[in-house]
């Protein structure tokens, strides 16, 4: 195995400690019989168990070490992968580069375990090549990933030499990306030594806009808009304000899951990290995605500046905002900033400038926004349509003059009129209705 990673270009540079690099040098050892059997088949449990632990994270079943295999192949960015992810395998000097890659990792999907796990007297490689996962809950792992994984592995199992192995590849790289983008939806992000890390999201909430009833033409305004955008055409920052609990934050995420075939991702970014949103650009601007950067519950106190790093992102300043990323941000206030009658004292301050003229700076950011969409709390008739709806959809066997009654009931000692009141009553009536 030494001489065949040995050998890797495109996809050389890995970790000492990865993985394949600690199983190449396991089983360098064991072909020179520079070992001690036992300490041998201690490294090798130890590999064991980290495939053990990534398939377990991500799902994976059947062949676990071409599940391995296959998911370091997805996530190496590299010129060659990054390349086919924005125009799909064309012509080039590279592609002999990649084809040789490929054929070294033809000869790692067929590596022979056997004369090993005889000589050791071990047969977990023979385990991890038929394994059968304990079936979970889909919120335990992240099956979006998982199931790519697992289909492109299949297929690269039934290639017969590199080029068919490259075809597989690099359509995959085409329709999906590569690296964490290609395979998650959304992301938060975080910082470490001064850098701007992305954490995927593995399980995010799988709604989709048919699920939100009502809102109809809110749902198609933000529907229209995020479909120009992925199709290149001109499209807005959009802020979705209005009443709590009435759908915006789930409007946002059901428009990623509609699009996300198309290449829509999303990254959320608390307000506390707006001093890092430059940086976030710098880094998605140029790959081949579009991204939604969502700001959840936007609104600031009349103390905090954050609101000028968002307005300076969205202005652009001297380099001017990358066509491939929008600001989708929920507020429950119109104007995101809250306004005093300090505020609308115009007398000077110590810096020379007007209160009023502060005031309407932080005022001109909702401007920034070229859509706007509300979302009012319901209407008792409409809580109630809202409500019969989702007992429809929730099996619950009761009249709607029931569901009604009760529903009247549960909003007045929950916290009033709302899609999220409704949702709440529905949840309370499938745990209690037999």
């Amino acid at each position: 195995m030494n001489n065949i990673i040995s050998k890797l270009l495109m996809y050389g540079d890995m970790p000492e400690d990865s993985i394949l690099m600690q199983l190449s040098d396991v089983c360098r050892q064991f072909n020179a019989g520079e070992y001690e059997k036992d300490q041998l088949v201690t490294q090798i449990y130890k590999q064991v168990k980290r495939i053990l632990i990534v398939a377990t994270d991500y799902g994976f079943d059947k062949n676990l070490w071409h599940n391995y295999l296959t998911f370091l192949l997805i996530n190496d960015e590299n010129p060659f992968s990054i390349t086919c992810e924005k125009i799909g395998a064309n012509d080039g000097s590279v592609n002999y580069f990649a084809k040789n890659d490929f054929k070294m990792f033809k000869k790692l999907f067929d590596y022979d375990f056997s004369p090993m796990e005889k000589e050791l007297g071990i047969d977990c490689f023979t385990r991890l090549s038929d394994y059968k996962s304990i079936v979970k809950p889909d919120l335990m792992y992240n099956k979006n990933v998982s199931e790519k994984v697992i289909s492109l592995s299949e297929k690269l199992e039934k290639t017969c030499n590199e080029d068919e192995f490259f075809d597989c590849i690099t359509q995959f790289y085409k329709d999906y990306g590569v690296g964490m983008f290609g395979l998650n939806k959304a992301f938060r992000i975080a910082s470490e030594d001064n850098r701007v890390i992305f954490k995927p999201i593995n399980n995010m909430d799988r709604v989709m806009l048919d699920d939100l009833i009502g809102y109809e033409i809110q749902k198609k305004k933000l529907v229209d808009n995020t479909k120009a955008f992925v199709e290149g055409k001109k499209a807005n920052n959009v802020l979705l304000f209005g009443d709590s609990g009435t759908g915006k934050s789930t409007s946002i995420k059901a428009i990623v899951n509609q699009f996300y075939d198309s290449g829509l991702r999303m990254i959320e970014i608390y307000k506390h990290q707006f001093k890092d949103l430059s940086n976030v650009i710098a880094q998605i601007k140029n790959r081949n995605y579009k991204f939604i950067i969502y700001m959840d519950d936007l609104s600031f106190e009349e103390f905090e500046i954050e609101y000028k790093f968002l307005k300076a992102v969205i202005e652009g300043g001297v380099e001017t905002k990358p066509e491939n990323i929008l600001i989708y941000a929920t507020s429950n206030r119109r104007h995101l900033i809250k306004e005093t009658w300090n505020d609308r004292s115009d007398v000077q301050v110590d810096n020379g400038m007007h209160k009023s003229d502060t005031m309407e700076e932080k005022l001109s950011l909702v401007n920034r926004f070229g859509v706007t969409i509300c979302y009012s709390k319901p209407s008792q008739k409409e809580y109630f349509n809202i409500a019969l709806e989702l007992a429809k959809r929730a099996g619950i066997n009761m009249s709607e003059d029931e569901i009604r009654a009760e529903a009247n009931k549960w909003e007045l000692s929950h916290g009033g009129i709302s899609g999220r009141t409704a949702q709440q009553f529905v949840n309370y009536l499938a745990g209690t209705v037999e």
